[in-house]
């Protein structure tokens, strides 16, 4: 038979900074009340959230909690307010013996999203040297997202980032903290997911992604202690995470940023429904990276944008009704010349 529980947003069973991690006989003295309020409502237990947003489980009652997912066992991280007790390792153990695999991580409360809403990505770690706990690699990052009414998916992100070195060890908790260094994987790892969110968003949302944008760059920002490469500020000529993040959010490369909405939104997402409109739009989109090539020439940032989007504008160009070409190839020509021979498969 199973327990019902509450989640309680009103009340805090322990803090960062306080004793929460520790055996200590107050830790379950503030859980009295709120149990008490639980019980007279018919719940069994409180299920308890972090101190600071309550947005993440922490315990529930005064246990551990793991939930099974997809056969993965989760529970939340120790991070500072947990207990790491002997019963909740020796579960893990266990559980690990047993062949499960278990991950800690914050398990968030204020998340929900549905198949369609999630972004379907890629990244492809390749360690070229490694000694005991510390590995050289490189990082490739892609995704994708979906084109409305059709079952085609587009090329978003396609990143190369080969300044990737990093310390792990075999069951060594990934915790990410927004405001503090942790580790170089970690801080490589979420740079990626935010340079994703933001950029997916702005597909569907004329510059949607500055929340996610500015949280990358808060991490650029304090990994640049680590003292490793890919986060140092641009000297010139550099294609690193911190020239990536600088750039997008410059209003030197606004064109950028508006061309991801253009293309995507008023462009592909009607491609089913007006395909002439469609094209033209797409052109116009790309047409716009000429103001931003004569300020910024052979700029990485347009490199980016090039790199995964040049197999799909040659298809969408190569077929379909016609649209005005010899303006778009030219352009297409000066901004990005590394993809010239696809260009030259443009006919309509």
């Amino acid at each position: 038979m199973g327990s019902e529980m509450c989640i309680r947003d009103s009340y805090i069973r322990a803090a960062h900074g306080g004793t929460g991690a520790a055996k200590a006989a107050g830790n379950y003295a503030a859980a009295i009340l709120p149990t008490e309020h639980a019980k007279s409502k018919g719940y069994d237990q409180v299920l308890w959230l972090d101190a600071q947003h309550f947005k993440s489980i922490q315990e529930v009652g005064t246990m551990n909690i793991f939930f099974k997912i997809k056969g993965q066992i989760i529970t939340p991280n120790l991070d500072g307010a947990i207990l790491a007790g002997i019963t909740r390792m020796s579960v893990i153990e266990l559980l690990r013996h047993k062949g499960y695999q278990v991950v800690e991580r914050p398990i968030r409360t204020d998340k929900s999203f549905a198949l369609q809403e999630r972004i379907d990505c890629s990244m492809i770690i390749n360690i070229q040297n490694y000694d005991s706990d510390a590995f050289q690699a490189s990082i490739q990052v892609q995704s994708v997202r979906p084109v409305h009414n059709s079952n085609y998916v587009s090329s978003v992100y396609n990143f190369n980032d080969k300044d990737f070195n990093f310390k792990y060890l075999e069951y060594q908790n990934l915790n990410f903290n927004p405001t503090q260094f942790q580790s170089n994987l970690i801080s490589v790892l979420t740079f990626h997911v935010y340079m994703i969110l933001g950029l997916d968003a702005d597909t569907f949302e004329l510059n949607g992604g500055d929340i996610h944008y500015k949280q990358a760059r808060d991490i650029a920002n304090y990994s640049q202690q680590g003292n490793v490469p890919g986060w140092a500020p641009p000297k010139g000529g550099d294609q690193t995470r911190r020239v990536l993040i600088d750039n997008v959010l410059s209003k030197t490369y606004q064109e950028y940023r508006t061309a991801l909405y253009n293309y995507h939104r008023l462009g592909l997402d009607v491609m089913s429904s007006d395909t002439k409109e469609a094209k033209t739009k797409i052109a116009n989109a790309l047409l716009g990276f000429e103001a931003l090539h004569k300020r910024r020439p052979n700029s990485f940032l347009v490199r980016t944008f090039f790199d995964a989007k040049s197999d799909e504008i040659a298809d969408v160009f190569s077929a379909g009704p016609n649209v005005k070409i010899t303006e778009l190839v030219s352009v297409l020509n000066r901004v990005a010349p590394m993809h010239s021979k696809k260009w030259g498969t443009i006919k309509f």
